[in-house]
Formats: structure tokens, sequence, C-alpha cells
């Protein structure tokens, strides 16, 4: 970026909403397709494992295990896998298996050059721009169910209090015996069968017994609750939005996600406690500046926060205000206190998962960080020097970061592209279209609100509040004119789209009338 005041800081619609996805693919130079050599070496790749000559390696025979995965009905690659067993003191122990991507991508070769460079795939609302080719994607790195497939395998022993005794790390070849959705985990989980045989049902309810836990373990030391729906965009043909998604969060999902953050949790420890230096995942907690506005915010709505910048008082503040009817408007305001994640190969710890170690382990498929750290766990396996130059972490980290944010914005950029031609059709065919908004923020010159019917947030200017003068109170962040009328975060009231700008990516609306609605 320039700071030229002319240059456009947001990307452009295509000229048809078909032509949207590559216009923002422009726009942040994401690439088109893979260069040749890279194609190449994917195409070299064999297509199957030789589990046999693997084994004499030294690799470990898990193909008789109970392995399976759980992942959206939707999904074409599974790069993780679940088993749990018991050891002989009854203890508990999770196994996490993810795909061996590091025995398929070299350091030096072409693949790992371009895995780098992109360092992360691009999840775009109706394509996916990979880090490296469906050849290991969908290929011989897709634990599909009867194949052997090379795995690095974690090996978690849990006491029946959800406290770790034990970790082990282990290469394996691995034979997956069934693909779950997250809804047949769920029906197991609910009492039902979910069309599973008794004995994986078992092992179902098992692990997610295990995961629900970890889980209160980790809100129980500080772990942030944030519940906050995530929204998936429906397209037609054409390449409109038709409506919106939210994608369901329950306990199936809880399940793969505790034992997915088990497994980061516990190679981050093993590694960096034995003095070898990573590129973890950062979090760091916020800034006492943003701790005191949240609480002056939270104040003006007449929630009591209390002591907030003690992590544990934090977590417990937002177990309280779920009941909260604003608790939407409560955990966006929340949320925006926080510190974005980071990757950092000199800092280590996450305040929102209230986790001293932690790192990506559980996607090498989709994110570079994730494969250095299977590189460097094989060599501490190995008892080879898993160490790293520091200068080569350090750029390693601040890379990924920087593409990570950029994938990110062209996500987020796509999105709102097609939330803003859906605003601009109502507005072109004049088709009065009222959402329920929610105020959740004032300024002299109007009232910010959010509509959670489209996930979009726009400007109420102050002169469509009321005929009469609009003051502002700063001292409890309001807005009110004489005679009546006022508007404070977390009102509601009913409005309409007045006008979509794309070049500032921004939204007017206008109340449906002057009323105020609590």
């Amino acid at each position: 970026m320039t700071g030229d005041p002319e240059e456009t800081l947001f990307p452009p619609p295509g000229k048809t909403p078909k032509e949207d996805t590559s216009a923002v693919m422009r726009f942040y130079r994401l690439p088109k397709s893979f260069p040749s050599a890279v194609l190449a070496e994917a195409r070299a790749v064999p297509k199957s494992v030789d589990s046999d000559a693997e084994i004499r390696k030294g690799r470990l025979d898990l193909r008789k295990k109970f392995i399976f995965t759980c992942d959206p009905q939707s999904a074409r690659d599974f790069d993780d896998a679940l088993s749990l067993e018991k050891d002989r003191r009854g203890n508990i122990v999770l196994g996490v298996h993810i795909a061996d991507v590091s025995h398929y991508v070299r350091p030096g070769t072409a693949l790992d050059r371009e895995a780098y460079r992109r360092s992360t795939s691009v999840y775009l609302c109706d394509k996916v721009v990979p880090m490296l080719p469906e050849e290991l994607s969908n290929g011989i790195c897709s634990l599909v169910p009867g194949e052997d497939r090379l795995a690095f395998s974690a090996f978690l022993t849990f006491d029946r209090f959800g406290e770790m005794k034990a970790r082990r790390f282990a290469r394996s070849v691995i034979r997956s015996k069934a693909r779950f959705t997250y809804e047949q985990v769920m029906s197991v989980i609910r009492g039902g069968d979910g069309g599973l045989p008794k004995r994986d049902a078992k092992v179902v309810r098992e692990i997610s017994s295990l995961a629900q836990t970890l889980r209160a373990k980790r809100f129980a030391s500080g772990a942030l609750d944030l519940e906050i729906p995530e929204a998936e965009v429906v397209l037609d043909g054409h390449g409109e939005m038709t409506g919106l998604l939210t994608r369901p969060y329950d306990e199936s999902h809880q399940m793969v996600e505790e034992c997915m953050v088990a497994a980061n949790e516990a190679v981050a420890k093993e590694l960096w406690t034995n003095g070898i230096k990573i590129v973890a995942r950062l979090h760091e907690p916020p800034d006492d500046e943003k701790i005191d506005l949240l609480r002056a915010e939270l104040r003006g709505l007449g929630v009591k926060a209390g002591n907030i910048a003690n992590p544990k008082v934090f977590a417990q503040f937002l177990q309280t205000i779920k009941s909260n009817p604003l608790y939407p408007t409560l955990a966006m305001m929340v949320l925006r206190s926080m510190k974005r994640a980071v990757y950092d190969a000199g800092s280590i710890g996450h305040f929102g998962l209230s986790k001293k170690y932690y790192a990506h382990f559980t996607s090498p498929i989709r994110r570079y960080p994730d494969l250095t750290l299977h590189r460097q766990l094989a060599d501490w396996v190995a008892g080879r020097g898993a160490k790293r130059p520091q200068k080569l972490l350090d750029t390693w980290a601040k890379h990924s970061t920087e593409r990570e944010e950029i994938a990110a914005e062209a996500e987020r950029g796509l999105l709102e592209i097609k939330k803003f031609r859906l605003l601009e059709e109502e507005i072109a065919a004049r088709r009065t279209v009222e959402y329920d908004a929610v105020v959740s923020k004032c300024m002299p010159f109007g009232c910010f609100v959010d509509i959670p019917q489209l996930a979009v947030s726009g400007l109420v200017h102050v002169s469509l509040l009321s005929r009469r003068f609009v003051k502002y109170n700063e001292s409890d962040q309001s807005l009110s004119a004489p005679g009546g009328g006022s508007w404070r975060i977390g009102d509601r009231m009913k409005v309409r789209v007045a006008k979509v700008d794309y070049r500032q990516r921004r939204l007017d609306f206008t109340p449906c009338s002057h009323s105020q609605y609590r």
C-alpha cells in the first residue's frame, strides 16, 4: 500500500457476480494455479503406501487399531483421525493421527517452496485456494477408510479428571476403519446409534466424554468461551447470495476440536520444554487500555465486569453474560478488545485457550507452520537435531502470519461483496426489506448497528434518528433528542438499507420509523 488517498483499500466486485472470486484473487494476488515443477513433483508422489517397507524403517503399525475420521458431510479430504484405548492402570490413551505430509513434502523441493510461498490454504465462499496440490490433499495424504496411509501419531494419556499424565509420539501406518460425519457422531452422543456398530459408538462416546472433561478444565483455568456462530454464505448458480447458513457448533465439533487442541499443546510442550524453539501459535492477553475501554463500554450498558484483567475472572464473566439478552453484542465487544493470534518463534502461550504451550500441529496439509513442526518433531523422535536457526524460525513465523492475514482479508472481502450485492439489488429494485438491528456503537454523527441476519454492520446517520437536534452523551456513549428518543449500545431498531459503497466498504441504513425498539 502506498498511502495514496485514491488507492483502493478493498477488493472491487467483479463485472458479474460469477467474476467476484476472480476479482478478489487478483486484488490479493492469490495464485490461480501451481507452477509446472510443483505439479510434476505432486504427480510423481506414489499413489499408494508400501506399508511393509515403512514398518521395516521403524514406523508403528496401527493398521489393526480402530481409528476413524470425523468431518462434515461435504468433506473431500481427511487429514486427521482419532482412536481411544485404555492402559493397564485404566487411564485413557487418546490417539490423534495426522496425515504425515512431511514425508512427501521435503525441504528444498518445488513443493516445499510453493507451500512456504502460500503458507496457508484460502477458503473463499465458492472456491478453495489450496496450499498444496490435490494429488496430496485429496490423494495420498487423505486418511480415507480401508486404505493404508502414513501418519504422525500423538498418544496422550489422561486420568479420569482430564489431567495429561504422559505423551508419546510416533510416525505410523494407519488404516482408517470408518469415515463418520458430524451428524452421525452427534446422534451417537445424544444416545442414538447413528448407524454405527455398538463398539464404534462406545468409543465415540468415550472420546466425547473426555473432550467435554478437557473443555470444562480449560474454561475452569481461564480459557475464554465466546460462542459466536460462524455464518456461511449460500450462493446460487449465478454467484449471487441467496441466504446465510449458521454453522453448527455442537458436541461433535467440540469433540474433534478438543482432541486437536490437546495434540497441539502436547507437541508444543514436548519440544519447547526440551529447549527446541518452534513456530508457536501466540495469543497475548489484551492491553490494559483495551480492558479499561471494554469495562467502560460494559458499564454504559449497566453490565458489571469486575476485575476482568484477571484471566479467570474474565472467563467467569463470559459465562455470566450468556443469559444476557444482549449477549451477541457483548460477545462482539469482548472480541474486539482481543489481540489477534499470530505465529511467533520467540514467545509461546495462548491466552484465549489458557495454554502455556501451544503450536499448530494438526493441519500440515493447509498450514505451513504445522509442516515445520512435523519436521522438527520427526527429528526429535528419531534422535536427530531438531533445532532450527532462530533467524529461520522468525522468518517462517513472520511470513506465515502475513499470509494468514491476507487469506483472512480475502475470505472476508468476498463475503462482504456478496452481501453488498444483495443489499444493492434491494435498492435497485426499490424493494423494502426490514432488518432487525442492534446498536453496537454511538458517535456524535450517528450510531453503528449490527444486522445479525446478514452478519454485517453499518451506520444510521444522526439526521435520520430524529427531526430534532440529537446530542451525543460522552459519559455513557449514547445519543438523545430533546422531548424523547435515546439510543445506546444494545438498543434494537428496525432498519432498511439506504446506500452501498463498495469503495469505502460502507453500508448506510435508515430506521424504518423514528420509533425506538428495545
